[in-house]
């Protein structure tokens, strides 16, 4: 028995690790979880996890993530079922989130699966969290967050912390994606939270 259903959404951004951390650990908490990626985005799979691009997708999620249910779409599939309003999923997250696809859906463009799917949960009034990475950031990208803001969508920025003194760039990581898992209301542990300043 599964407990929840979550989409998840990969595209061109940088810090693609995001997403797929956040995956795993939905996943080993035994959540359902429906994945997308863009055409960028697989581009920046190949280029940040150094994947074959001989291997499929599928193969490569498969070897690195640890079992669960996970489904994959193709992004071209509009008519997917994920793409309708009447299949119901706790939250939608978009890790990373480029500028293209935040635009795309501050704006109700339904150009693509992943866009469709977005519409669709702000229609819907279901939760969607987007996390972007980019720098610096144009008064076109901030106004185009401020849009989404208004409309009840998440904004996470990729601008993880440093107060727990991270030894390492996954330390950095699973800051970013227990962030994510607080505004899904998911117990975890998998960083240090804030304990005031300790002065020896």
């Amino acid at each position: 028995m599964f407990l929840s259903r979550y989409l998840v959404a990969l595209t061109g951004a940088s810090g693609i690790i995001y997403g797929l951390r956040l995956i795993s650990e939905l996943l080993v908490r035994e959540h359902e979880v429906h994945l997308v990626v863009s055409e960028p985005g697989m581009l920046v799979l190949a280029q940040e996890m150094k994947w074959s691009a001989e291997k499929g997708l599928e193969d490569a999620l498969r070897d690195y993530l640890p079992a669960g249910q996970l489904y994959i779409y193709d992004n071209s599939d509009i008519g997917a079922r994920i793409a309708s309003g009447s299949f119901v999923a706790e939250a939608m997250l978009i890790m990373p989130c480029s500028m293209s696809t935040l635009a795309s859906v501050a704006h109700g463009m339904s150009n693509n699966l992943i866009e469709r799917a977005a519409d669709v949960m702000i229609k819907e009034k279901r939760q969607l969290i987007l996390v972007p990475r980019e720098t610096p950031l144009s008064a076109v990208h901030l106004r185009n967050m401020l849009v989404l803001a208004e409309m009840g969508v998440s904004i996470v920025p990729a601008m993880p912390a440093f107060y727990h003194q991270p030894d390492s760039i996954d330390d950095l990581v699973l800051f970013m994606v227990g962030k994510v898992l607080d505004l899904l209301r998911i117990p975890h542990d998998i960083f240090c939270r804030y304990d005031g300043i300790i002065v020896d």
